[in-house]
């Protein structure tokens, strides 16, 4: 999936999209997806001016937004004006490293199971096949 699909299956729009490719997905089971991580990004100015890290509430945001597109596809369904999937929950999260400006950032999630409208995720960013971080997810449709 290009951007154009990408921005089909998330509400979300610059500053916040957080997922620049898929790789791979197989609904229902899993999705491998990336950010490029620019010294652009906007959050950089203060985080920090003289050591640039990526902060860790945004790469798990990124996990969740990989999740959700996972949802969405698992569901056959594209965001709409009357309902949305919210970041519910989180467990075990765990950072192992910094993201600097210049890394991908993939993300992979492996859906664990869904049911009524709420689905539970492993989650894992790796940069350069190392994990930095790891986290197990819970995101829920809701009709707005």
């Amino acid at each position: 999936m290009d951007i154009h699909e990408i921005l089909e299956h998330l509400p979300h729009r610059y500053p916040f999209l957080l997922v620049d490719r898929i790789v791979a997905i197989e609904p229902g089971k899993f999705i491998h997806a990336y950010k490029n991580v620019s010294i652009n990004e906007p959050y950089f100015v203060g985080h920090f001016p003289h050591h640039p890290v990526m902060p860790g509430v945004l790469i798990t945001e990124a996990l969740a937004q990989a999740a959700g597109i996972l949802s969405f596809k698992t569901l056959e369904a594209k965001p709409d004006l009357h309902s949305l999937f919210y970041f519910v929950g989180i467990d075990e999260c765990r950072f192992k490293k910094p993201v600097m400006p210049g890394d991908q950032l993939h993300l992979h999630v492996e859906m664990l199971r869904q049911m009524r409208g709420v689905g539970k995720f492993k989650a894992e960013a790796k940069v350069d096949g190392q994990i930095v971080a790891e986290a197990m997810l819970m995101c829920a449709k809701r009709d707005i």
